[in-house]
C-alpha cells in the first residue's frame, strides 16, 4: 500500500533560476502539461495522484528580487538560500535540474558543480533513486568539425558527443557535462545523471531574438539590422519544446545520457532575421558590421556568440525515442506567425484603436496628439496621409536607380499617381471619395499600425465612409444570416469617442484665434460656419458615423469640451480610464536615461528655485522684523513724550497753588530762620507756617 502511495504522488523537481528566461518556461510547461508517458496503465497512473494532484511539483531557486506572485509556476520557492540549506531542499525531490543554457555565466556552472557533488556524496542515503539533468547548450559543440573536412554539410548527432569541441568561453560548461555523466553512471547508483545540449531558444516572448522582434514590431529602421553575413547555420528549440524534452526523460528514463534536443529546422541567421522582418516589420533586413552590435548597444558580446554558431545538428534520440507534442518541430522560420503571436500575447503588445469624432475646432487633433504621445501610436490625419501617399508614389516614379525598384512597381505607381492627378483635377484639387478610402485603408494595415494602433483623426465622417472602410464585405456575402454586422476586427477602432461642444463655445473659442492660425486651419468666418453646419446636418442624420459603431457594438462614449478644460485634462482623463494602459514598449534604456536625466535636472532646479524662495521669504521676514522693531521703537519715544506732557499738564495747577500760597510763607519762614538760627530749624519752620496759616 505505501509503495503504490510513493509511486502515484506528484513528482518533486527542482529547477534553478526560475525567475529567468529558460527556466521560467520550462517550470510553467512542467507544471501545466499532462505526462508524456508512452500511453501505458503506469503512465496514466503516474500522470495524477488519487487526490488529482498534478504529476509535479516544481520548486527552486529565484532571486531576491523576484516577488512571489509572479513565479506561480512554482509550489515552493527558495530565496538566496545557504548551501546547507540548499542541499537539504535537494534531498527532498526526485529530480534535480539544473539551466546553464542561457549564459557562460561560471557562477551557473559553479553551483550546478557544487549540487551535482553534493548529491553524488549524499547518494548512500538516499531512500529512492534520483535523477539529475545538466541542462546545457550547443555551445558545448561549437568548434566540432565532420571527420571528413570535405564534407561541409554533415549533420553531427549524439553518437558523436565523445568528440564535441566545445566554444573557448564554454571549456567549464563541457568539463560539467562530463562530470554529471561520470557521477550519474552505473547500475546500482541511486543518481542517474543526464545532459540535454539545447540548441538556442526562442518562444514565449523571445530572449536572444528579442532585438529583432523588437525593431521590426516598433518598426525602428526602414530595414531590420542583421549583424555580419548571416549565412551561419543556428541550432534552435522552442523552449517549451525543451520542457518536453525534459519531461520524457522524467518519465522515460532512456538510456542515452546524453541528448541534443534541438528541432529540425536547418536556418541560417539571416532566413531567421528575414522573416521576422517580413511578418512583424518592414520586411526588408540590412546587413552590417558585427561590431555595430555592440555599437548600437543591440547584443552583448557573449550573446553575439552564439548568434555566431555554425552548427548542423540532428537530434535522432528525441524523434525516434520520445513521445514530444512539438510546438514548434519545423522551427521558428516555418512557425514564425505563430511565434509572433506569441510574442505579443507573453508581452502583452496589442494595438490601441481609436476613433476620435466631434465638430470643428472642439479639439480632436490636440487630444489625438496628446493620445499618440501616451500611448506611443500612430496619428491619422487624412490630409497628411494622402500626402504622403502621393510622397512616396513620386518617389517610386522618379527613382534615379531602376535596379532598386522592379519595373512592376514603378509602372502599378506611375498608374496610381495618374489617376490620383486626374481625380484632383476633375474634383478642384481633392481625390475622391474612393480614392480617399483606398489610401486610408492601405495606412490601417500597414505594419506600424496593425503593430501599436492608432488614432484616428475627425474621419470617416458618414456612415456610409465607414460602412466602406470597416465592413467585410466577402464574409457578409458568405453569411447573410449573421445577426451581427461583420467587420475588419484588424483595422476598426476599438474605442470611438465623440467629443463636443456648444456653438456658442465653439465659434468663440474660433474668433479668439490669431488670423494667420485661423486661416491656416480654415477656421476663418467664411470657412468655419459652414463646416460646423456640415457637421450638425451629419449627426442629424437617419443614419449616421456614430450609428454604425453602434450597430458593431462599439458603443461611443459621449464627452462635454467645456470652458474650465482648456488642457483637456478631463477629457484625457476620461479617454484613458477608458482605453486602459499603455500596450507598448516603454523607453529605451537611452531613452529612460535621458528621461531620468531630465527628471534630475528638473528636481535639482526645483530644489534650488526653493532654497531660492526660501532665503527670500527668510530676508523678507528679518526685512519685516527689523521695520517692526524700528516701527515700536517710534511709537515707544511718542509714547514716553505723551506721558511727559501729559504729566507736565498734570502739575501745573499744583506749581501754581503752591507759587501763589506756599512759596510766600516759605520765603518769609526761612528768612526769619536765617535771622535767629534755632537749634531745630525744620520744627521752627513747621511752628511758623502754623502759626502763620492760623492767623489767615
Amino acid at each position: 500500500m505505501e509503495d503504490k502511495k510513493q509511486s502515484t504522488r506528484p513528482k518533486r523537481i527542482f529547477i534553478n533560476d526560475v525567475d529567468r528566461y529558460s527556466s521560467k518556461h520550462i517550470a510553467k510547461f512542467l507544471s501545466t502539461s499532462c505526462v508524456a508517458g508512452n500511453g501505458s496503465e503506469e503512465a496514466e497512473e503516474e500522470q495524477t495522484s488519487s487526490r488529482g494532484e498534478p504529476a509535479f511539483q516544481i520548486v527552486g531557486t529565484v532571486s531576491p528580487s523576484t516577488k512571489e506572485e509572479e513565479e506561480s509556476s512554482l509550489f515552493e520557492q527558495y530565496t538566496s538560500p545557504t548551501r546547507d540549506e540548499l542541499l537539504e531542499r535537494l534531498r527532498e525531490c526526485d529530480v534535480v535540474v539544473y539551466n546553464i543554457s542561457e549564459s557562460p555565466s561560471q557562477q551557473q556552472v559553479e553551483d550546478a558543480t557544487w549540487a551535482i557533488t553534493a548529491l553524488h556524496a549524499e547518494m548512500e542515503n538516499f531512500k529512492s533513486r534520483k535523477m539529475f539533468i545538466l541542462v546545457s547548450s550547443v555551445m558545448t559543440w561549437a568548434m566540432t568539425k565532420p571527420q571528413n573536412p570535405e564534407e561541409t554539410d554533415v549533420l553531427l548527432t549524439e553518437e558523436e558527443f565523445r568528440r564535441r569541441r566545445p566554444h573557448p568561453k564554454f571549456r567549464s560548461h563541457n568539463n560539467l557535462e562530463k562530470l554529471v555523466l561520470k557521477l550519474g553512471r552505473g547500475k546500482k547508483s541511486k543518481l542517474s545523471g543526464y545532459v540535454v545540449s539545447s540548441g538556442l531558444q526562442y518562444g514565449q516572448g523571445e530572449n536572444l531574438f528579442h532585438y529583432f522582434f523588437k525593431v521590426s514590431w516598433l518598426m525602428q529602421f526602414p530595414k531590420v539590422p542583421l549583424f555580419g553575413q548571416g549565412k551561419n547555420h543556428i541550432p534552435m528549440i522552442h523552449v517549451y519544446d525543451l520542457g518536453g524534452v525534459i519531461q520524457n526523460i522524467i518519465e522515460l528514463k532512456p538510456k542515452s545520457k546524453y541528448i541534443l534536443a534541438v528541432d529540425d529546422s536547418k536556418n541560417t541567421l539571416e532566413d531567421i532575421v528575414k522573416m521576422i522582418s517580413n511578418t512583424l516589420g518592414p520586411g526588408q533586413i540590412n546587413k552590417v558590421p558585427e561590431q555595430e552590435a555592440i555599437a548600437m548597444k543591440a547584443f552583448k558580446p557573449e550573446e553575439l556568440d552564439y548568434l555566431n554558431i555554425n552548427l548542423l545538428l540532428d537530434a535522432f534520440i528525441i524523434k525516434d525515442s520520445f513521445s514530444l507534442h512539438w510546438t514548434s518541430e519545423a522551427g521558428m522560420v516555418e512557425n514564425m506567425a505563430s511565434i509572433v503571436e506569441e510574442y505579443k500575447d507573453t508581452r502583452q503588445l496589442f494595438p490601441i484603436r481609436i476613433c476620435l469624432v466631434g465638430p470643428p475646432a472642439v479639439g480632436k487633433s490636440t487630444v489625438a496628439e496628446r493620445l499618440c504621445s501616451h500611448y506611443q501610436i500612430n496619428h491619422i490625419k487624412i490630409k497628411e496621409i494622402i500626402e504622403e501617399k502621393m510622397a512616396h508614389l513620386k518617389e517610386i516614379v522618379n527613382e534615379a536607380d531602376p535596379e532598386s525598384v522592379s519595373e512592376d512597381v514603378m509602372a502599378a505607381a506611375k498608374k496610381q499617381l495618374e489617376s490620383f492627378n486626374k481625380s484632383m483635377e476633375a474634383n478642384a484639387g481633392r481625390l475622391a471619395d474612393h480614392l480617399v478610402l483606398d489610401i486610408l485603408q492601405e495606412k490601417l494595415n500597414s505594419k506600424p499600425c496593425r503593430n501599436q494602433g492608432f488614432v484616428l483623426d475627425g474621419f470617416p465622417k458618414t456612415y456610409e465612409q465607414a460602412k466602406l472602410i470597416f465592413s467585410d464585405e466577402d464574409t457578409e456575402n458568405q453569411d447573410s444570416m449573421l445577426k451581427t454586422p461583420v467587420y475588419k476586427k484588424d483595422i476598426t477602432p476599438e474605442h470611438v469617442f465623440a467629443l463636443d461642444a456648444t456653438d456658442d463655445f465653439l465659434t468663440k473659442r474660433v474668433q479668439e484665434l490669431p488670423q494667420g492660425v485661423a486661416e491656416k486651419m480654415r477656421y476663418t468666418q467664411e470657412e468655419f460656419v459652414p463646416r460646423l453646419m456640415r457637421y450638425r446636418e451629419l449627426g442629424a442624420a437617419e443614419e449616421t458615423l456614430l450609428d454604425f459603431f453602434d450597430e458593431l457594438e462599439i458603443h461611443p462614449e459621449h464627452i462635454e469640451v467645456t470652458t474650465g478644460d482648456s488642457e483637456y485634462t478631463h477629457v484625457m482623463k476620461k479617454i484613458t480610464e477608458t482605453v486602459g494602459a499603455p500596450r507598448n514598449y516603454g523607453l529605451s534604456p537611452e531613452e529612460q536615461e535621458e528621461e531620468d536625466r531630465k527628471r534630475e535636472e528638473e528636481r535639482k532646479q526645483r530644489v534650488a528655485a526653493e532654497a531660492v524662495e526660501r532665503k527670500r521669504r527668510k530676508e523678507a521676514a528679518l526685512a519685516e522684523m527689523a521695520a517692526q522693531y524700528e516701527e515700536w521703537q517710534k511709537n515707544l519715544s511718542e509714547v514716553k513724550r505723551q506721558e511727559h506732557e501729559l504729566l507736565e499738564a498734570h502739575c501745573l495747577p499744583l506749581r501754581n497753588y503752591l507759587m501763589k500760597y506756599v512759596m510766600p510763607s516759605l520765603t518769609e519762614a526761612m528768612l526769619e530762620c536765617c535771622k535767629i538760627k534755632p537749634d531745630d530749624p525744620v520744627e521752627f519752620l513747621a511752628d511758623y507756617l502754623l502759626r502763620n496759616n492760623q492767623q489767615d
